[in-house]
């Protein structure tokens, strides 16, 4: 029987939490790429079951990271204007 990889499911779980927790997520999307990276070159090597996953997990954590430099410039575009009201 074939088992799914470990690496992947954490890549899967940190790619998810990228987009959903707010300003950690760029520091967990960047790790989940780091680990669905090593993931992909661990299935390939010993033909486990989860690329799929792996490869999710890096969207996933490319998808947060873009969403959390948005919710940062937001953030800094929101306060500049409201010290400039002032």
């Amino acid at each position: 029987m074939v088992k799914t990889n470990n690496k992947s499911i954490v890549s899967l779980t940190l790619g998810i939490l990228a987009i959903i927790v707010p300003y950690i997520g760029i520091i967990l999307g960047i790790i989940g790429i780091f680990i669905s990276s090593k993931s992909i070159i661990e299935i390939e090597r010993s033909n486990e079951r989860g690329k799929g996953l792996a490869i999710t997990g890096r969207v996933c954590s490319i998808v947060g990271i873009c969403f959390q430099f948005l919710l940062i410039i937001l953030l800094l575009l929101s306060i500049s204007v409201y010290f400039m009201i002032d």
